[in-house]
Protein backbone atom coordinates (compact mmCIF):
# COMPACT_ATOMS: atom_id res chain seq x y z
CA UNK A 1 0.00 0.00 0.00
CA UNK A 2 1.56 3.30 -1.10
CA UNK A 3 -1.31 5.78 -1.05
CA UNK A 4 -0.58 8.13 1.89
CA UNK A 5 -4.26 8.69 2.59
CA UNK A 6 -4.96 4.96 2.90
CA UNK A 7 -1.82 4.30 4.92
CA UNK A 8 -2.59 7.02 7.45
CA UNK A 9 -6.28 6.07 7.57
CA UNK A 10 -5.30 2.57 8.70
CA UNK A 11 -2.88 3.94 11.32
CA UNK A 12 -5.42 6.44 12.71
CA UNK A 13 -8.10 3.73 12.86
CA UNK A 14 -5.72 1.56 14.89
CA UNK A 15 -5.11 4.51 17.24
CA UNK A 16 -8.88 5.02 17.65
CA UNK A 17 -9.34 1.41 18.77
CA UNK A 18 -6.30 1.61 21.08
CA UNK A 19 -7.59 4.80 22.67
CA UNK A 20 -11.33 4.23 22.89
CA UNK A 21 -12.04 0.52 22.47
CA UNK A 22 -13.05 -2.04 19.86
CA UNK A 23 -16.57 -0.61 19.58
CA UNK A 24 -15.04 2.23 17.57
CA UNK A 25 -13.37 -0.10 15.04
CA UNK A 26 -14.16 0.94 11.50
CA UNK A 27 -14.67 4.60 12.40
CA UNK A 28 -13.87 6.83 9.44
CA UNK A 29 -10.69 8.74 10.35
CA UNK A 30 -11.77 11.55 7.98
CA UNK A 31 -8.38 11.98 6.30
CA UNK A 32 -8.27 15.01 4.01
CA UNK A 33 -5.60 17.10 2.27
CA UNK A 34 -4.63 20.16 4.30
CA UNK A 35 -3.11 23.54 3.58
CA UNK A 36 -1.23 23.31 6.89
CA UNK A 37 0.29 19.85 6.37
CA UNK A 38 0.21 17.03 3.84
CA UNK A 39 -2.92 15.49 5.33
CA UNK A 40 -5.33 16.18 8.14
CA UNK A 41 -7.37 13.77 10.29
CA UNK A 42 -10.65 15.35 11.41
CA UNK A 43 -12.07 12.38 13.31
CA UNK A 44 -11.63 13.92 16.77
CA UNK A 45 -14.64 16.20 16.27
CA UNK A 46 -17.26 13.49 15.60
CA UNK A 47 -15.64 11.25 18.24
CA UNK A 48 -15.86 14.00 20.85
CA UNK A 49 -19.65 14.09 20.53
CA UNK A 50 -19.91 10.35 21.14
CA UNK A 51 -17.37 10.41 23.97
CA UNK A 52 -18.66 13.70 25.42
CA UNK A 53 -15.15 15.03 25.75
CA UNK A 54 -13.38 18.12 24.36
CA UNK A 55 -12.20 17.40 20.80
CA UNK A 56 -8.63 18.58 21.49
CA UNK A 57 -8.38 16.07 24.37
CA UNK A 58 -9.65 13.33 22.03
CA UNK A 59 -7.11 14.41 19.40
CA UNK A 60 -4.27 14.28 21.93
CA UNK A 61 -5.27 10.75 23.00
CA UNK A 62 -5.04 9.73 19.36
CA UNK A 63 -1.61 11.36 18.97
CA UNK A 64 -0.36 9.50 22.05
CA UNK A 65 -1.33 6.15 20.47
CA UNK A 66 -0.62 6.90 16.81
CA UNK A 67 2.19 4.77 15.40
CA UNK A 68 3.55 6.60 12.36
CA UNK A 69 7.26 6.15 12.99
CA UNK A 70 9.10 6.33 9.70
CA UNK A 71 5.95 7.57 7.94
CA UNK A 72 5.41 11.05 9.37
CA UNK A 73 7.98 13.66 10.23
CA UNK A 74 5.51 15.74 12.18
CA UNK A 75 2.13 15.48 13.97
CA UNK A 76 0.34 18.51 15.38
CA UNK A 77 -3.02 19.11 17.03
CA UNK A 78 -4.49 22.33 15.66
CA UNK A 79 -7.68 24.33 15.87
CA UNK A 80 -10.60 22.59 17.55
CA UNK A 81 -8.91 19.17 17.31
CA UNK A 82 -7.50 18.58 13.84
CA UNK A 83 -4.52 16.26 13.48
CA UNK A 84 -2.07 17.77 11.01
CA UNK A 85 0.14 15.05 9.53
CA UNK A 86 3.36 15.79 7.62
CA UNK A 87 4.88 12.88 5.75
CA UNK A 88 8.59 12.12 5.93
CA UNK A 89 10.50 12.74 2.71
CA UNK A 90 12.24 9.40 3.05
CA UNK A 91 8.95 7.52 3.33
CA UNK A 92 7.55 9.31 0.26
CA UNK A 93 10.68 8.39 -1.72
CA UNK A 94 10.57 4.73 -0.60
CA UNK A 95 6.93 4.33 -1.60
CA UNK A 96 7.59 5.86 -5.01
CA UNK A 97 10.64 3.64 -5.51
CA UNK A 98 8.52 0.56 -4.73
CA UNK A 99 6.02 1.63 -7.39
CA UNK A 100 8.76 2.16 -9.93
CA UNK A 101 10.28 -1.24 -9.17
CA UNK A 102 6.92 -2.95 -9.63
CA UNK A 103 6.72 -4.06 -5.99
CA UNK A 104 3.38 -2.23 -5.83
CA UNK A 105 1.14 -1.75 -8.89
CA UNK A 106 0.77 1.80 -10.22
CA UNK A 107 -2.85 2.75 -9.63
CA UNK A 108 -3.31 0.38 -6.73
CA UNK A 109 -3.66 -3.38 -6.29
CA UNK A 110 -6.25 -5.66 -7.85
CA UNK A 111 -9.18 -5.95 -5.43
CA UNK A 112 -9.51 -9.06 -3.31
CA UNK A 113 -13.31 -8.61 -3.34
CA UNK A 114 -14.32 -8.45 -7.01
CA UNK A 115 -17.87 -7.36 -7.76
CA UNK A 116 -20.08 -8.38 -10.66
CA UNK A 117 -20.96 -5.13 -12.41
CA UNK A 118 -23.31 -5.04 -15.41
CA UNK A 119 -22.98 -1.59 -17.04
CA UNK A 120 -25.78 -0.29 -19.26
CA UNK A 121 -24.31 2.35 -21.56
CA UNK A 122 -24.28 3.85 -25.06
CA UNK A 123 -27.68 2.42 -26.17
CA UNK A 124 -28.12 3.88 -29.68
CA UNK A 125 -31.17 3.09 -31.80
CA UNK A 126 -31.19 0.78 -34.80
CA UNK A 127 -31.57 2.66 -38.11
CA UNK A 128 -30.79 5.99 -36.47
CA UNK A 129 -27.67 8.14 -36.41
CA UNK A 130 -25.64 8.33 -33.22
CA UNK A 131 -25.62 11.96 -32.13
CA UNK A 132 -23.68 14.05 -29.62
CA UNK A 133 -25.92 12.89 -26.77
CA UNK A 134 -24.64 9.34 -27.29
CA UNK A 135 -21.07 10.60 -26.84
CA UNK A 136 -21.52 11.11 -23.12
CA UNK A 137 -23.34 7.87 -22.35
CA UNK A 138 -20.75 5.99 -24.39
CA UNK A 139 -17.48 7.46 -23.12
CA UNK A 140 -18.54 7.77 -19.46
CA UNK A 141 -19.78 4.18 -19.43
CA UNK A 142 -16.65 2.94 -21.17
CA UNK A 143 -14.36 4.81 -18.75
CA UNK A 144 -16.18 3.26 -15.81
CA UNK A 145 -16.01 -0.23 -17.37
CA UNK A 146 -12.29 0.06 -18.12
CA UNK A 147 -11.47 1.41 -14.66
CA UNK A 148 -13.52 -1.19 -12.81
CA UNK A 149 -11.79 -3.93 -14.80
CA UNK A 150 -8.42 -2.36 -13.99
CA UNK A 151 -9.28 -2.73 -10.31
CA UNK A 152 -10.24 -6.37 -10.88
CA UNK A 153 -14.04 -6.29 -10.94
CA UNK A 154 -16.10 -8.49 -13.28
CA UNK A 155 -17.65 -6.00 -15.70
CA UNK A 156 -20.51 -7.11 -17.97
CA UNK A 157 -21.12 -4.54 -20.68
CA UNK A 158 -24.79 -4.18 -21.62
CA UNK A 159 -25.48 -2.14 -24.76
CA UNK A 160 -29.26 -1.73 -24.49
CA UNK A 161 -29.84 -0.73 -28.12
CA UNK A 162 -33.29 0.23 -29.39
CA UNK A 163 -33.99 -2.73 -31.67
CA UNK A 164 -37.67 -3.50 -31.07
CA UNK A 165 -41.05 -1.82 -31.18
CA UNK A 166 -43.67 -0.40 -33.53
CA UNK A 167 -41.32 1.68 -35.76
CA UNK A 168 -39.76 -1.54 -37.03
CA UNK A 169 -42.82 -2.30 -39.11
CA UNK A 170 -42.18 0.69 -41.37
CA UNK A 171 -38.40 0.16 -41.29
CA UNK A 172 -38.70 -3.44 -42.45
CA UNK A 173 -41.14 -2.52 -45.23
CA UNK A 174 -38.83 0.29 -46.37
CA UNK A 175 -35.85 -2.09 -46.49
CA UNK A 176 -37.86 -4.55 -48.59
CA UNK A 177 -38.82 -1.78 -51.02
CA UNK A 178 -35.37 -0.25 -51.60
CA UNK A 179 -33.42 -3.49 -51.50
CA UNK A 180 -30.57 -4.62 -49.29
CA UNK A 181 -27.82 -2.98 -51.33
CA UNK A 182 -29.29 0.51 -50.95
CA UNK A 183 -30.19 -0.19 -47.31
CA UNK A 184 -26.57 -1.20 -46.68
CA UNK A 185 -25.33 2.06 -48.19
CA UNK A 186 -27.69 4.24 -46.14
CA UNK A 187 -27.52 2.41 -42.83
CA UNK A 188 -23.73 2.36 -42.76
CA UNK A 189 -23.25 5.97 -43.88
CA UNK A 190 -26.36 7.99 -43.02
CA UNK A 191 -28.88 6.01 -40.94
CA UNK A 192 -31.06 9.07 -40.46
CA UNK A 193 -31.75 9.19 -44.20
CA UNK A 194 -33.03 5.60 -44.03
CA UNK A 195 -35.23 6.28 -41.02
CA UNK A 196 -36.60 9.57 -42.35
CA UNK A 197 -37.43 8.02 -45.72
CA UNK A 198 -39.38 5.24 -44.00
CA UNK A 199 -41.18 7.76 -41.81
CA UNK A 200 -42.04 9.97 -44.81
CA UNK A 201 -43.53 6.99 -46.66
CA UNK A 202 -45.58 6.02 -43.62
CA UNK A 203 -46.97 9.50 -43.07
CA UNK A 204 -47.72 10.07 -46.76
CA UNK A 205 -49.52 6.71 -46.94
CA UNK A 206 -51.54 7.59 -43.81
CA UNK A 207 -52.72 10.82 -45.45
CA UNK A 208 -53.43 9.19 -48.79
CA UNK A 209 -50.72 11.31 -50.41
CA UNK A 210 -48.73 8.51 -51.98
CA UNK A 211 -46.93 5.21 -51.33
CA UNK A 212 -50.15 3.22 -51.52
CA UNK A 213 -50.87 0.92 -48.58
CA UNK A 214 -47.39 1.32 -47.02
CA UNK A 215 -48.83 2.30 -43.61
CA UNK A 216 -51.19 -0.69 -43.60
CA UNK A 217 -48.36 -3.07 -44.54
CA UNK A 218 -46.14 -1.52 -41.86
CA UNK A 219 -48.75 -2.16 -39.17
CA UNK A 220 -49.22 -5.74 -40.33
CA UNK A 221 -45.45 -6.17 -40.27
CA UNK A 222 -45.33 -5.12 -36.59
CA UNK A 223 -47.86 -7.84 -35.74
CA UNK A 224 -45.82 -10.39 -37.72
CA UNK A 225 -42.62 -9.30 -35.96
CA UNK A 226 -44.08 -9.50 -32.48
CA UNK A 227 -45.70 -12.87 -33.18
CA UNK A 228 -42.36 -14.31 -34.30
CA UNK A 229 -42.98 -14.74 -38.02
CA UNK A 230 -39.80 -16.33 -39.40
CA UNK A 231 -39.59 -14.30 -42.63
CA UNK A 232 -40.17 -11.01 -40.81
CA UNK A 233 -37.60 -11.88 -38.16
CA UNK A 234 -35.06 -12.64 -40.89
CA UNK A 235 -35.51 -9.16 -42.41
CA UNK A 236 -35.41 -7.60 -38.94
CA UNK A 237 -32.10 -9.34 -38.24
CA UNK A 238 -30.62 -7.97 -41.49
CA UNK A 239 -31.74 -4.50 -40.44
CA UNK A 240 -30.07 -4.87 -37.04
CA UNK A 241 -26.91 -6.35 -38.58
CA UNK A 242 -26.55 -3.40 -40.96
CA UNK A 243 -26.94 -0.96 -38.06
CA UNK A 244 -24.30 -2.88 -36.10
CA UNK A 245 -21.81 -2.12 -38.86
CA UNK A 246 -22.46 1.59 -38.31
CA UNK A 247 -22.29 1.33 -34.50
CA UNK A 248 -19.00 -0.54 -34.67
CA UNK A 249 -17.52 2.06 -37.01
CA UNK A 250 -18.28 4.80 -34.46
CA UNK A 251 -17.03 2.68 -31.55
CA UNK A 252 -13.80 1.97 -33.42
CA UNK A 253 -13.25 5.67 -34.13
CA UNK A 254 -13.88 6.51 -30.47
CA UNK A 255 -11.68 3.62 -29.29
CA UNK A 256 -14.55 2.25 -27.21
CA UNK A 257 -14.50 -1.32 -25.93
CA UNK A 258 -18.09 -2.27 -26.87
CA UNK A 259 -18.47 -5.22 -29.26
CA UNK A 260 -21.33 -7.23 -30.73
CA UNK A 261 -21.00 -9.61 -27.79
CA UNK A 262 -22.12 -6.77 -25.51
CA UNK A 263 -25.39 -6.11 -27.34
CA UNK A 264 -28.38 -6.64 -25.06
CA UNK A 265 -31.09 -4.66 -26.80
CA UNK A 266 -34.78 -4.33 -26.08
CA UNK A 267 -35.51 -7.45 -28.15
CA UNK A 268 -33.42 -9.52 -25.71
CA UNK A 269 -36.19 -9.32 -23.13
CA UNK A 270 -39.21 -9.69 -25.42
CA UNK A 271 -40.01 -13.22 -24.28
CA UNK A 272 -39.83 -12.24 -20.59
CA UNK A 273 -42.26 -9.29 -20.67
CA UNK A 274 -45.47 -11.26 -20.10
CA UNK A 275 -43.87 -13.18 -17.22
CA UNK A 276 -42.73 -9.93 -15.58
CA UNK A 277 -46.27 -8.57 -15.74
CA UNK A 278 -47.75 -11.81 -14.40
CA UNK A 279 -45.28 -11.90 -11.50
CA UNK A 280 -45.92 -8.31 -10.48
CA UNK A 281 -49.67 -8.90 -10.67
CA UNK A 282 -49.46 -12.10 -8.62
CA UNK A 283 -47.44 -10.26 -5.95
CA UNK A 284 -50.08 -7.55 -5.74
CA UNK A 285 -47.78 -4.86 -7.07
CA UNK A 286 -49.56 -4.33 -10.39
CA UNK A 287 -53.24 -3.60 -10.91
CA UNK A 288 -55.43 -2.97 -13.93
CA UNK A 289 -56.35 0.69 -14.26
CA UNK A 290 -58.44 1.92 -17.18
CA UNK A 291 -57.50 -1.19 -19.14
CA UNK A 292 -53.74 -0.86 -18.55
CA UNK A 293 -51.64 -2.86 -16.08
CA UNK A 294 -49.94 -0.37 -13.76
CA UNK A 295 -47.75 -0.20 -10.67
CA UNK A 296 -48.63 2.61 -8.27
CA UNK A 297 -45.82 3.46 -5.87
CA UNK A 298 -46.36 5.48 -2.72
CA UNK A 299 -45.03 9.02 -2.96
CA UNK A 300 -45.10 9.29 -6.76
CA UNK A 301 -47.70 11.73 -7.97
CA UNK A 302 -48.38 13.53 -11.21
CA UNK A 303 -50.52 16.52 -12.07
CA UNK A 304 -53.00 17.68 -9.48
CA UNK A 305 -51.51 15.25 -6.98
CA UNK A 306 -52.93 12.18 -8.72
CA UNK A 307 -51.00 8.90 -8.31
CA UNK A 308 -48.40 8.48 -11.05
CA UNK A 309 -48.62 5.06 -12.71
CA UNK A 310 -45.73 2.98 -13.98
CA UNK A 311 -47.48 1.40 -16.98
CA UNK A 312 -46.13 -2.08 -17.63
CA UNK A 313 -48.78 -3.25 -20.10
CA UNK A 314 -50.80 -0.86 -22.22
CA UNK A 315 -54.56 -1.10 -22.64
CA UNK A 316 -54.01 -2.56 -26.15
CA UNK A 317 -51.84 -5.33 -24.69
CA UNK A 318 -48.52 -3.83 -25.83
CA UNK A 319 -45.47 -3.27 -23.66
CA UNK A 320 -43.32 -0.17 -23.22
CA UNK A 321 -39.92 0.89 -21.92
CA UNK A 322 -40.89 0.28 -18.29
CA UNK A 323 -41.61 -3.41 -18.89
CA UNK A 324 -38.37 -3.90 -20.82
CA UNK A 325 -36.34 -2.10 -18.17
CA UNK A 326 -37.91 -4.20 -15.41
CA UNK A 327 -37.15 -7.40 -17.32
CA UNK A 328 -33.57 -6.23 -17.89
CA UNK A 329 -33.02 -5.39 -14.22
CA UNK A 330 -34.55 -8.70 -13.14
CA UNK A 331 -32.19 -10.56 -15.50
CA UNK A 332 -29.15 -8.62 -14.33
CA UNK A 333 -29.95 -9.17 -10.66
CA UNK A 334 -31.17 -12.78 -10.66
CA UNK A 335 -29.41 -14.33 -13.68
CA UNK A 336 -26.16 -12.34 -13.87
CA UNK A 337 -25.99 -12.14 -10.05
CA UNK A 338 -25.01 -8.48 -10.15
CA UNK A 339 -23.70 -6.81 -7.03
CA UNK A 340 -24.30 -3.43 -8.63
CA UNK A 341 -25.99 -2.46 -11.90
CA UNK A 342 -24.78 0.83 -13.34
CA UNK A 343 -27.06 2.71 -15.74
CA UNK A 344 -25.24 5.42 -17.69
CA UNK A 345 -28.34 7.17 -18.96
CA UNK A 346 -29.51 10.78 -19.29
CA UNK A 347 -30.52 12.76 -16.21
CA UNK A 348 -34.09 13.28 -17.56
CA UNK A 349 -34.69 9.55 -17.01
CA UNK A 350 -34.12 9.84 -13.24
CA UNK A 351 -37.79 9.55 -12.24
CA UNK A 352 -38.35 6.61 -14.57
CA UNK A 353 -35.43 4.69 -13.08
CA UNK A 354 -36.41 5.49 -9.49
CA UNK A 355 -39.77 3.90 -10.15
CA UNK A 356 -38.17 0.91 -11.89
CA UNK A 357 -35.76 0.35 -8.99
CA UNK A 358 -38.45 0.64 -6.32
CA UNK A 359 -40.75 -1.74 -8.17
CA UNK A 360 -37.92 -4.25 -8.48
CA UNK A 361 -37.16 -3.95 -4.76
CA UNK A 362 -40.79 -4.56 -3.82
CA UNK A 363 -40.78 -7.58 -6.14
CA UNK A 364 -37.84 -9.01 -4.18
CA UNK A 365 -35.39 -8.98 -7.06
CA UNK A 366 -32.76 -6.72 -5.49
CA UNK A 367 -31.88 -8.46 -2.24
CA UNK A 368 -28.23 -8.68 -3.29
CA UNK A 369 -28.13 -6.03 -6.01
CA UNK A 370 -27.75 -2.25 -5.94
CA UNK A 371 -28.95 -0.38 -9.04
CA UNK A 372 -27.21 2.94 -9.66
CA UNK A 373 -28.30 5.60 -12.14
CA UNK A 374 -25.21 7.48 -13.32
CA UNK A 375 -27.14 10.41 -14.73
CA UNK A 376 -25.72 12.16 -17.80
CA UNK A 377 -26.21 15.89 -18.44
CA UNK A 378 -26.78 17.60 -21.77
CA UNK A 379 -24.14 18.80 -24.23
CA UNK A 380 -24.61 22.49 -25.03
CA UNK A 381 -23.56 24.68 -27.92
CA UNK A 382 -21.67 27.94 -27.42
CA UNK A 383 -25.07 29.68 -27.27
CA UNK A 384 -25.86 27.81 -24.05
CA UNK A 385 -28.60 25.69 -25.64
CA UNK A 386 -28.65 21.96 -26.37
CA UNK A 387 -26.18 21.38 -29.19
CA UNK A 388 -28.00 21.08 -32.52
CA UNK A 389 -27.41 21.77 -36.20
CA UNK A 390 -28.76 24.92 -37.84
CA UNK A 391 -31.75 22.91 -39.01
CA UNK A 392 -32.51 22.03 -35.39
CA UNK A 393 -31.37 18.40 -35.62
CA UNK A 394 -29.04 16.72 -33.10
CA UNK A 395 -25.40 16.99 -34.18
CA UNK A 396 -24.07 13.81 -35.80
CA UNK A 397 -21.40 12.15 -33.69
CA UNK A 398 -19.46 11.05 -36.77
CA UNK A 399 -19.12 14.66 -37.98
CA UNK A 400 -17.89 15.81 -34.56
CA UNK A 401 -15.18 13.14 -34.55
CA UNK A 402 -14.02 14.11 -38.05
CA UNK A 403 -13.90 17.80 -37.19
CA UNK A 404 -11.99 17.18 -33.96
CA UNK A 405 -9.35 15.18 -35.86
CA UNK A 406 -9.02 17.97 -38.45
CA UNK A 407 -8.53 20.56 -35.69
CA UNK A 408 -6.00 18.35 -33.93
CA UNK A 409 -3.89 18.01 -37.06
CA UNK A 410 -3.28 21.78 -36.98
CA UNK A 411 -1.63 21.70 -33.54
CA UNK A 412 0.75 18.80 -34.20
CA UNK A 413 4.40 19.57 -34.76
CA UNK A 414 5.00 19.05 -38.48
CA UNK A 415 8.71 18.26 -38.16
CA UNK A 416 9.82 14.73 -38.88
CA UNK A 417 6.44 13.04 -39.37
CA UNK A 418 5.34 11.22 -42.49
CA UNK A 419 1.69 11.53 -43.53
CA UNK A 420 0.65 8.23 -41.95
CA UNK A 421 2.23 9.02 -38.59
CA UNK A 422 0.79 12.52 -38.60
CA UNK A 423 -2.70 11.15 -39.30
CA UNK A 424 -2.34 8.59 -36.49
CA UNK A 425 -1.29 11.26 -33.98
CA UNK A 426 -4.08 13.59 -35.12
CA UNK A 427 -6.67 10.88 -34.56
CA UNK A 428 -5.37 10.10 -31.07
CA UNK A 429 -5.30 13.79 -30.14
CA UNK A 430 -8.63 14.73 -31.76
CA UNK A 431 -10.58 11.82 -30.34
CA UNK A 432 -8.81 12.21 -26.99
CA UNK A 433 -9.78 15.89 -26.95
CA UNK A 434 -13.53 15.33 -27.26
CA UNK A 435 -13.50 12.36 -24.89
CA UNK A 436 -11.50 14.20 -22.23
CA UNK A 437 -13.70 17.32 -22.51
CA UNK A 438 -16.66 15.12 -21.69
CA UNK A 439 -14.96 13.11 -18.96
CA UNK A 440 -13.40 16.11 -17.20
CA UNK A 441 -16.75 17.59 -16.12
CA UNK A 442 -19.14 16.03 -13.62
CA UNK A 443 -21.23 13.56 -15.60
CA UNK A 444 -24.59 14.93 -14.42
CA UNK A 445 -23.74 18.53 -15.31
CA UNK A 446 -24.11 20.27 -18.66
CA UNK A 447 -21.06 21.43 -20.58
CA UNK A 448 -20.38 23.54 -23.65
CA UNK A 449 -19.01 21.73 -26.69
CA UNK A 450 -16.24 24.06 -27.90
CA UNK A 451 -13.75 22.34 -30.20
CA UNK A 452 -11.26 25.23 -30.15
CA UNK A 453 -10.96 24.92 -26.39
CA UNK A 454 -10.97 21.11 -26.45
CA UNK A 455 -7.96 20.79 -28.76
CA UNK A 456 -5.91 23.50 -27.02
CA UNK A 457 -2.48 22.51 -25.74
CA UNK A 458 -2.96 24.48 -22.53
CA UNK A 459 -5.51 24.34 -19.76
CA UNK A 460 -7.41 21.30 -18.55
CA UNK A 461 -7.63 19.52 -21.92
CA UNK A 462 -6.86 16.10 -23.33
CA UNK A 463 -4.07 17.39 -25.62
CA UNK A 464 -2.41 19.11 -22.64
CA UNK A 465 -2.21 15.80 -20.77
CA UNK A 466 -1.15 13.88 -23.87
CA UNK A 467 1.57 16.46 -24.46
CA UNK A 468 2.71 16.14 -20.82
CA UNK A 469 3.32 12.43 -21.43
CA UNK A 470 4.94 13.07 -24.82
CA UNK A 471 7.26 15.63 -23.21
CA UNK A 472 8.44 13.04 -20.69
CA UNK A 473 9.23 10.66 -23.53
CA UNK A 474 11.23 13.39 -25.27
CA UNK A 475 13.27 13.85 -22.08
CA UNK A 476 14.14 10.15 -22.12
CA UNK A 477 15.10 10.34 -25.79
CA UNK A 478 17.37 13.28 -24.94
CA UNK A 479 18.89 11.24 -22.12
CA UNK A 480 19.31 8.19 -24.34
CA UNK A 481 17.42 6.05 -21.84
CA UNK A 482 14.30 3.92 -22.20
CA UNK A 483 11.65 4.82 -19.55
CA UNK A 484 11.40 1.12 -18.70
CA UNK A 485 15.08 1.15 -17.73
CA UNK A 486 14.77 4.00 -15.21
CA UNK A 487 15.71 2.12 -12.07
CA UNK A 488 15.80 4.69 -9.29
CA UNK A 489 15.89 4.79 -6.37
CA UNK A 490 13.80 7.95 -6.19
CA UNK A 491 15.19 10.69 -3.94
CA UNK A 492 13.57 13.87 -2.63
CA UNK A 493 15.96 16.84 -2.82
CA UNK A 494 13.64 19.72 -3.78
CA UNK A 495 10.08 20.80 -2.83
CA UNK A 496 8.98 20.46 -6.48
CA UNK A 497 10.14 16.84 -6.52
CA UNK A 498 8.28 16.23 -3.28
CA UNK A 499 5.06 17.80 -4.57
CA UNK A 500 5.11 15.73 -7.76
CA UNK A 501 5.98 12.42 -6.11
CA UNK A 502 3.40 12.92 -3.36
CA UNK A 503 0.77 13.54 -6.05
CA UNK A 504 1.82 10.36 -7.88
CA UNK A 505 1.26 8.31 -4.73
CA UNK A 506 -2.43 9.32 -4.71
CA UNK A 507 -3.27 7.66 -8.03
CA UNK A 508 -5.09 4.72 -6.43
CA UNK A 509 -7.46 7.01 -4.53
CA UNK A 510 -8.43 8.73 -7.80
CA UNK A 511 -9.13 5.33 -9.40
CA UNK A 512 -11.37 4.32 -6.50
CA UNK A 513 -13.19 7.66 -6.54
CA UNK A 514 -14.10 7.09 -10.19
CA UNK A 515 -15.44 3.60 -9.48
CA UNK A 516 -17.36 4.53 -6.32
CA UNK A 517 -19.33 7.40 -7.85
CA UNK A 518 -19.03 6.64 -11.58
CA UNK A 519 -17.11 9.91 -11.64
CA UNK A 520 -14.49 10.07 -14.41
CA UNK A 521 -14.02 13.79 -13.75
CA UNK A 522 -12.33 12.95 -10.44
CA UNK A 523 -9.64 10.91 -12.18
CA UNK A 524 -9.36 13.54 -14.95
CA UNK A 525 -8.86 16.25 -12.32
CA UNK A 526 -6.17 14.16 -10.63
CA UNK A 527 -4.29 13.65 -13.91
CA UNK A 528 -4.43 17.37 -14.61
CA UNK A 529 -2.91 17.99 -11.17
CA UNK A 530 -0.13 15.54 -12.03
CA UNK A 531 0.58 17.45 -15.26
CA UNK A 532 0.54 20.71 -13.31
CA UNK A 533 3.00 19.32 -10.76
CA UNK A 534 5.21 18.21 -13.65
CA UNK A 535 5.40 21.81 -14.85
CA UNK A 536 6.63 22.92 -11.44
CA UNK A 537 9.10 20.05 -11.42
CA UNK A 538 10.56 21.02 -14.83
CA UNK A 539 10.88 24.67 -13.81
CA UNK A 540 12.87 23.85 -10.69
CA UNK A 541 14.52 20.51 -11.29
CA UNK A 542 16.43 20.09 -14.57
CA UNK A 543 16.63 16.42 -15.50
CA UNK A 544 19.18 16.09 -18.32
CA UNK A 545 20.63 19.53 -18.88
CA UNK A 546 20.38 22.70 -16.81
CA UNK A 547 21.58 26.28 -17.22
CA UNK A 548 25.01 25.21 -15.90
CA UNK A 549 25.38 22.26 -18.27
CA UNK A 550 24.61 18.53 -17.98
CA UNK A 551 22.95 17.42 -14.75
CA UNK A 552 25.24 15.14 -12.66
CA UNK A 553 24.30 11.48 -12.91
CA UNK A 554 23.63 11.18 -9.16
CA UNK A 555 20.85 13.75 -9.61
CA UNK A 556 19.82 12.84 -13.14
CA UNK A 557 19.08 9.17 -12.39
CA UNK A 558 16.61 9.81 -9.51
CA UNK A 559 14.88 12.53 -11.55
CA UNK A 560 14.57 10.26 -14.55
CA UNK A 561 13.02 7.73 -12.18
CA UNK A 562 10.45 10.32 -11.09
CA UNK A 563 9.72 11.07 -14.76
CA UNK A 564 9.24 7.36 -15.50
CA UNK A 565 6.74 7.02 -12.66
CA UNK A 566 4.88 10.15 -13.83
CA UNK A 567 4.76 8.76 -17.39
CA UNK A 568 3.37 5.43 -16.16
CA UNK A 569 0.74 7.26 -14.12
CA UNK A 570 -0.37 9.48 -17.01
CA UNK A 571 -0.47 6.67 -19.57
CA UNK A 572 -2.30 4.32 -17.20
CA UNK A 573 -4.73 6.99 -16.04
CA UNK A 574 -5.56 8.22 -19.52
CA UNK A 575 -5.75 4.60 -20.66
CA UNK A 576 -8.52 3.68 -18.23
CA UNK A 577 -10.36 6.82 -19.37
CA UNK A 578 -10.09 5.42 -22.90
CA UNK A 579 -7.62 8.00 -24.19
CA UNK A 580 -4.55 6.93 -26.16
CA UNK A 581 -1.23 8.70 -25.64
CA UNK A 582 0.87 9.17 -28.80
CA UNK A 583 4.62 8.67 -28.56
CA UNK A 584 5.24 12.15 -29.97
CA UNK A 585 3.24 15.31 -30.56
Amino acid sequence: MSDPQLVLAARVQAAIVAAFGAEFAGTDPVIRPSQFADLQANVALPLSKKLRRPPRDVAQDLVDRLDVEGICSGIEVSGPGFLNLTLADGWIARQASALLAGEVRVGGPVTDRPLTLPVDYSAPNVAKEMHVGHLRTTVVGDAFARTAEFRGHDVIRQNHIGDWGTPFGMLIEHLLEIGEEEAHRELTSDPNAFYQAARAKFEASEKGEGHGDFATRARRRVVSLQSGDADTLAVWRRLVDLSKLYFNKIYSELDVTLTDDDLAGESTYNDALAAVCDELQEKGLAVVDDGALCVFLEGYTGREGKPLPLIIRKSDGGYGYATTDLAALRHRALDLHADRVVYVVGVPQALHFKMIYETARKAGWLEHTEPFHAGIGNVLGTDGRILRTRSGQPVRLASLISEAVERAEKIIDERGYDAETRAEIARAVGVGAIKYADLSVARDSEYVFDLDRMVALNGNTGPYLQYAAARIRSIFRMAGVDPADAAGPILITHPAERALVLKLLSFGAAIDALIDDVAPHKLASYLYEVADALTGFYENCPVVKGSDGPVPDEIRAPRLAICALALDTLVTGLGVLGIRVPERM
